[in-house]
C-alpha cells in the first residue's frame, strides 16, 4: 500500500466482539487493527457501489 497519512483514534469495543475480531484477524494473518481497516474499506466500497447503482434514494439513517 502506498505511503499515506494515517489517522489514529480511540475505539471502545465490547470484549466479546474484540475476541471475535482477534480470532478472525489471526485466521487471515492480520493484526486486529488491520482487520478492522480491511472490513471498513470493504463496507465503504460496497456502500459506494450501491450508491452508484442507485441503491440509495437518500443518505442512510445513522445509528443513535
Amino acid at each position: 500500500m502506498p505511503s499515506e497519512d494515517r489517522k489514529a483514534f480511540l475505539l471502545r469495543i465490547d470484549s466479546r466482539l474484540w475476541a471475535e475480531l482477534e480470532a478472525w484477524a489471526g485466521d487471515e494473518l492480520r493484526s486486529v487493527n488491520g482487520q478492522i481497516e480491511f472490513l471498513l474499506r470493504q463496507a465503504v466500497q460496497q456502500r459506494r457501489k450501491k450508491h452508484l447503482d442507485g441503491g440509495f434514494s437518500q443518505a442512510p439513517a445513522r445509528d443513535r
